[in-house]
C-alpha cells in the first residue's frame, strides 16, 4: 500500500550524505540513459483572487537504478505585484504547502508513497550542490563566502560543510534580521559563521562564494570575485521571470560552465546564460551538464590555492529534476517501510479498472 512520507520523516530519516550519494546516483544514471528526466513545466495562471497568479511547478522523471519514478506537483500563489519587484514570494492563502510528489515503482507502476514537498525540495537542492562542489571544487576548501539566510541558503551551506572541510562561513543579507536568525540557526554547525554588512566583503579569502537567495537581479558582480574561485549559484530564469543571482562579468570570468540540465536551461529560456552564449560572451562549448562531470567525460575541477590564473569554475544549479525527488524518495521510503508506519493508503482508492476503458480507444 501507498505511504504518507511527511516533512519530520524527511528531516528525521534522511542525512546529507546519503542525500549527496543519491544525487550521485541519479545524475550517473542519466549519463548512462538509465534516468529520464524532461524539462520542468512551470506556468502561471490569472485567479478570483486579483491580489495574486497561481504558480505550478510540476515535475517527472524515472532512475532505473533505484527502481522508481516520480511525478513533483507544485501548486502556490504568487503576489501578482511581486512581479515587479527584486524578489520572488510565494503567498499562499493559507500558510502550508499543497505541492505533493508521488513515487512510483518502475516495477508495477503503482503508486508508493506520496511525499511532502516542503522540506524535501531545498534539501535536494542542497544535496545537488554538495555532489557539484564535491565533484570539483579544491580538496582544501576552508572558506565559504554566501549570499543568502531562507532555507536554500541553510541546505547548501550545510551540504558544502559535509562535503569540504569547511572551517568559515561568510555571508551577508540586506536584512539584519535575518542575519542574526541564520547566525542562531547554524550554531549547531562545527564552523563558525560571520555576518557581513557589505556584499563586497563576502568573496574576500572564500574558496566557494555561493548565491542562494530568492532574488530576481544579482546580488554578486563578477568584479568582486578573486582569481581562481568557486562560484555556486540557485537562482535561474524561468517562463515566467527572468532572474540571475549573478550578472554578466561573472559568466565572462568563468572558464567553465556547469549546468545540471542543459534541456532546462532551453524549456526554461534561461536567458542570463543563452543571452552572453548568443553574444560570444560565454563559449558553448565551455558549458558542461552534471552528469558529464560525474561520469568523468568533461573534467572540471578548480584550480589548487596558489596555483595561479584567473578561471573561475562556475556551477549553475540551474533546474530543479524529478530525479532529485526519485532517488531520495527511494531511501526515505525503504526507511519508513523498515521502520513500520502507520500513515498507508489502500490501494484500490487509486487502482481504477483496466475495463473502464474500452479496448482500442
Amino acid at each position: 500500500m501507498p505511504i504518507m512520507i511527511t516533512d519530520e520523516d524527511v528531516e528525521r530519516l534522511l542525512t546529507i550524505p546519503e542525500a549527496v550519494e543519491a544525487m550521485r546516483v541519479c545524475f550517473r544514471d542519466l549519463a548512462e540513459g538509465k534516468a529520464v528526466n524532461p524539462p520542468r513545466l512551470r506556468y502561471s495562471s490569472e485567479t478570483p483572487d486579483e491580489t495574486r497568479r497561481y504558480f505550478a511547478n510540476i515535475h517527472a522523471g524515472a532512475v532505473q537504478s533505484l527502481r522508481v519514478s516520480c511525478v513533483r506537483a507544485g501548486s502556490h500563489f504568487m503576489l501578482k505585484d511581486d512581479r515587479g519587484g527584486q524578489r520572488r514570494s510565494l503567498d499562499n492563502p493559507d500558510p502550508v504547502n499543497w505541492s505533493v510528489i508521488i513515487l512510483y515503482d518502475l516495477a508495477t507502476a503503482e503508486p508508493l508513497a506520496f511525499i511532502h514537498e516542503t522540506y524535501l525540495s531545498g534539501f535536494r537542492v542542497g544535496a545537488t550542490t554538495g555532489l557539484g562542489v564535491a565533484e570539483m571544487a579544491r580538496e582544501d576548501a576552508r572558506v565559504l563566502g554566501l549570499y543568502g539566510t531562507g532555507n536554500q541558503a541553510y541546505h547548501n551551506t550545510r551540504a558544502i560543510c559535509a562535503v569540504r572541510p569547511i572551517e568559515r562561513v561568510q555571508f551577508f543579507s540586506p536584512s539584519a534580521a535575518h542575519r542574526q536568525a541564520f547566525v542562531k540557526r547554524m550554531a549547531a554547525e562545527a564552523v563558525e559563521v560571520v555576518a557581513l554588512d557589505d556584499p563586497r566583503q563576502v568573496p574576500v579569502g572564500a574558496d566557494v562564494v555561493l548565491c542562494a537567495t530568492n532574488t530576481k537581479t544579482p546580488v554578486l558582480l563578477g568584479d568582486w570575485l578573486e582569481p581562481g574561485q568557486m562560484v555556486v549559484t540557485i537562482v535561474n530564469s524561468d517562463v515566467i521571470d527572468t532572474r540571475s543571482e549573478v550578472d554578466e562579468a561573472t559568466f565572462a570570468r568563468a572558464s567553465d560552465i556547469v549546468v545540471n540540465d542543459w534541456a532546462g536551461v532551453v524549456a526554461n529560456r534561461q536567458i542570463e546564460l543563452l543571452d552572453p552564449i548568443e553574444r560570444g560572451v560565454v563559449a558553448r562549448e565551455h558549458v558542461h551538464e552534471l552528469k558529464d562531470v560525474v561520469s568523468g567525460r568533461a573534467n572540471v575541477r578548480q584550480a589548487p590555492r596558489g596555483a595561479g590564473g584567473d578561471g573561475i569554475v562556475y556551477y549553475k544549479n540551474n533546474t530543479g529534476l524529478a530525479i532529485q525527488f526519485a532517488a531520495c524518495g527511494a531511501i526515505l521510503h525503504r526507511k519508513l517501510i523498515a521502520e513500520g508506519t502507520n500513515r498507508t493508503i489502500p490501494r484500490e482508492w487509486f487502482a481504477s479498472s483496466k475495463y473502464s476503458i474500452a479496448p482500442g480507444r
